[in-house]
């Protein structure tokens, strides 16, 4: 059953343009590049990479990097835009790369499209190098047990942000601009756990919140707790 993927590309590429939708642009790229820039990474694999965007920006810092996408039409226009990348049409779950290929791990909110995510992760651990790290951002576990939306009016009118059904790991379909797409809501325990299963490290985890945006919108994003960054390394041998 499609997830909707391949019928939202055009939109999802639109949409994105260089600069990324709001939670990339405002939230998510700033924090993120931080980390990739506090080490001296050699090669990167971003796990379900899209349309390319965050490969090109770390192949801006001189970072060997190879973006993987299942979706042709991602990787296809990946290609377009930057030629010089290296961008394969890939599953998160079968990573076809040796044992301790890559230094720096990648998955930029996209463990949230990923139905086995328990066999990607254990994938993205496999191909990293001991020492390396694995960097994700991701949609909090509160964001996406959201009822409706989320927000809904209160007992006097006011909006509030209404969550359900927390603990099931379940598909949810979201809309919005043209794209459709099916999202996994999962506890933040799930991740965690297999996480912590493959013998990872927590280095660094945040909630990272809105920098430079206009007020009435960041001030919804510091109402819920929207996106969470984690940065795991893997033992050295």
């Amino acid at each position: 059953m499609s997830n909707g993927w391949d019928e939202s590309a055009s939109a999802w590429i639109a949409d994105m343009g260089e600069r990324g939708d709001y939670g990339r642009e405002f939230v998510l790229d700033a924090p993120m590049m931080d980390r990739v820039r506090a080490k001296d990474f050699e090669v990167a694999l971003d796990v379900g990479c899209g349309e390319g965007r965050f490969c090109r920006m770390m192949r801006a810092c001189g970072i060997q990097t190879i973006g993987i996408d299942p979706t042709i039409a991602l990787i296809e226009h990946a290609r377009r835009r930057d030629p010089e990348g290296d961008y394969r049409v890939g599953q998160a779950e079968t990573l076809d790369f040796p044992d301790q290929t890559f230094d720096l791990v990648v998955s930029y909110l996209t463990l949230i499209d990923i139905p086995d995510v328990a066999k990607a992760i254990a994938e993205m651990a496999r191909v990293m190098r001991p020492g390396g790290t694995l960097l994700i951002a991701n949609l909090g576990s509160f964001n996406t047990a959201a009822v409706n939306g989320g927000w809904t009016p209160g007992i006097n009118g006011e909006q509030r942000f209404c969550i359900d059904d927390y603990l099931t790991e379940r598909p949810e379909w979201v809309s919005w601009r043209g794209i459709r797409i099916q999202n996994w809501h999962r506890p933040l325990s799930r991740y965690m756990s297999l996480l912590l299963e493959q013998n990872l490290n927590l280095r660094h985890f945040s909630e990272p919140e809105p920098v430079g945006a206009d007020a009435a919108t960041a001030e919804r994003y510091r109402r819920v707790p929207w996106f969470m960054m984690m940065e795991w390394e893997k033992p050295k041998a």
